[in-house]
Order: structure tokens, then C-alpha cells, then sequence
């Protein structure tokens, strides 16, 4: 199983997308939440709930049959991370986290050009960004399974 973990923008969702390519289950909120017909951020919290509760029950059975899943989060803070560690573990499964570290320069440009077309396009304002550059708690060095994917440029 693979967390991906990193501000909007930084990539994940590209990473992800390129591990579904291969076989793998890729469990969005974004792209349930657009399926649904919500296509701004933040989602409304009720919603998030669902959509995560919802995934959390996906991601049992697709472990339980030995696929591999890709979970294009955020993982902004350790407390979730280590939710979803505690999860592949009763489920038998490794876990990778796959870190997405973007200066917020690059962020911006990324974000600039976002059209919100589709649930890998939303709009996120400069504003929002700073919310979530300020509560993002990055992984720590005793987060072993951590492994940086920087995709600058």
C-alpha cells in the first residue's frame, strides 16, 4: 500500500494515477467527491467523512485480496498516517509513503494553471494553500517508511 503525502499541487495525484496505470487501486476523496457532483474545496466535512469511510471499507476488502492500492491523500498529519499503517498491518499489507516535498513557489505556479476540469484540476486559492501549508505536519525521521518522490519543475 502506498500513502501519498504532500500539499495540493505537489503531485501525488499524478504519481498515483501512474501507479493505477499499472493495476494498482486508487482510492481519491477528490475524484469521489467529484463523482458526486462537488468540484470546489474544501469539501463540506460531512462529506469528506463519508467519502473516507466509504474508502476505508474499499481499501479492507482490496487488501484483504492481495491488491496492491494506492491512497492519493493528503496525509497531513501523522495521526492519519499512522491510521492507515495501523490498517495495512491487520490487513497483512507494506506500506510505502511517498512524499511530495514542493516549495510553495512551484505550488502556486501549479495551482495558477488549474482550471478545475476534472477532480485532479480543482482550483485551490492562494489563500487556501497557506491554510494548508500551516497545518501540515510533515513526516519525521522515525517515519521510516517514508520515501521522498520530488517532482520539481
Amino acid at each position: 500500500m502506498v500513502l501519498t503525502c504532500g500539499l495540493a499541487g505537489s503531485g501525488k495525484s499524478t504519481y498515483a494515477r501512474s501507479l493505477e496505470a499499472q493495476g494498482w487501486l486508487r482510492l481519491s476523496i477528490d475524484q469521489q467527491a467529484w463523482d458526486q457532483g462537488f468540484t470546489t474545496h474544501p469539501l463540506p466535512p460531512e462529506i469528506r467523512l463519508e467519502i473516507i469511510a466509504d474508502q476505508r471499507r474499499q481499501l479492507a476488502e482490496a487488501l484483504d485480496d492481495g491488491h496492491d492500492v494506492v491512497v492519493d491523500y493528503a496525509f497531513f498529519s501523522r495521526a492519519m498516517r499512522d491510521e492507515y499503517r495501523a490498517i495495512a498491518q491487520q490487513h497483512g499489507a507494506e506500506v510505502e509513503v511517498a512524499l511530495f516535498d514542493v516549495p510553495r513557489e512551484e505550488l502556486l505556479r501549479r495551482l495558477a494553471g488549474r482550471g478545475s476540469a476534472g477532480p485532479d484540476d480543482i482550483a485551490v486559492p492562494a489563500e487556501l494553500l497557506d491554510r494548508f501549508i500551516a497545518g501540515f505536519e510533515w513526516p519525521t525521521a522515525d517515519e521510516t517508511d517514508v520515501h521522498p518522490r520530488n517532482v520539481h519543475g
